[in-house]
């Protein structure tokens, strides 16, 4: 638009167009043109004679009228034609008719390309990804199977970073520089800093903020939680509004308990603790620095820095009991 927008500075010049080519122009509307970059006429598909259907300079849709000019101008527009419909094109008509200088620019197809349905819009989007894969790889990003990764328009990814394949991103992720995002992880809202692994198989939404060189593994799931430096949570894990403090390990099934019903509240993890695995942290609730967690546990209140915490009820055994019961049952069943 900039580049158009220069083209008004000629005070003679009124209006400038964008205009486009191809091969197979199709409905399009035609520019007639002085062979640089004056326009000499505008005329629409159904109003063109064949000579005119031949050309491949077509008209966008997109122009830059003077304000000062351009009331003036849409008042002699008429339904005269072919189809009786107000043709917008015509503003360049009764410009030049009034001896002004109608100029344009070319842009390629893709930038301008009409969308009228579902189809035509899902084949710009995959014109757009197969685009902007090939920008982040001439950009340092390195894929595996690039035609499986679906970017955002916002998408910022630094330099050296491996995107394994069907990875997609939703709008507001920040990657930095040395970054793995291992196979069928989904991202959206988050911020990765350097050194960090994500995946296979996991989901950040927005809030996710992981540091450097912390690990989410298979089927974790972040959600307005940071993990802090070096801190881990390797699988099966969900973690939603929470911080979690550096070299903190989460073990597999661990879930912070973060909604009432109502109202959300906030799990704190000091640096170094350890969580065992299939623990459910009920917040609001905090677990000081490299503080331990026994596996299965239900924490529902603080835990104090260097501490272990269990909740899990003591182990019995009942000598003989599965022999007695196995011997039972299959008489039962007979």
């Amino acid at each position: 638009m900039q580049r158009l927008a220069t083209l008004l500075q000629d005070e003679e010049t009124k209006v400038a167009v964008l205009a486009f080519r191809l091969a197979e122009p199709g409905a399009y509307g035609r520019i007639l043109t002085n062979g640089f970059d004056r326009i000499v006429k505008m005329v629409e598909y159904k109003d063109a004679d064949e000579a005119e259907r031949k050309l491949t300079l077509c008209n966008s849709g997109v122009m830059l009228v003077h304000s000062d000019d351009l009331w003036r101008l849409l008042e002699t527009v008429k339904n005269d034609n072919v189809a009786g419909e107000y043709y917008l094109p015509d503003v360049v008509t009764h410009a030049l008719g009034e001896g002004h200088v109608a100029r344009f620019i070319e842009t390629g197809e893709e930038e301008v390309a009409g969308v009228n349905s579902r189809f035509e819009l899902a084949a710009m989007e995959a014109a757009w990804q197969q685009r902007r894969r090939k920008q982040a790889m001439e950009a340092g990003v390195s894929m595996t199977a690039p035609e499986t990764v679906f970017f955002s328009y916002d998408t910022s990814i630094g330099r050296d970073v491996m995107i394994e394949p069907n990875v997609f991103f939703g709008p507001g992720v920040s990657i930095a520089s040395h970054v793995s995002i291992h196979a069928f992880s989904h991202i959206e809202g988050a911020t990765i800093c350097s050194g960090a692994s994500v995946g296979p198989f996991a989901r950040l939404r927005p809030g996710a903020l992981m540091e450097e060189d912390s690990k989410v593994g298979n089927f974790v799931e972040m959600k307005k939680a940071t993990l802090g430096k070096g801190a881990k949570a390797s699988h099966l894990t969900y973690l939603g509004d929470a911080t979690i403090g550096a070299g903190a390990n989460i073990g597999a099934g661990t879930i912070t308990c973060n909604y009432d019903g109502y109202f959300k509240y906030q799990t704190v993890i000091g640096e170094g603790a350890f969580i065992g695995s299939n623990s459910a942290l009920v917040a609001p609730v905090k677990i000081g620095n490299g503080a331990i967690v026994g596996a299965g546990s239900i924490v529902t209140r603080d835990v104090a820095p260097g501490d272990l915490c269990l909740t899990r009820a003591e182990q019995t055994a009942k000598t003989g009991w599965a022999d007695r019961f196995n011997e039972v049952s299959a008489k039962k069943k007979g």
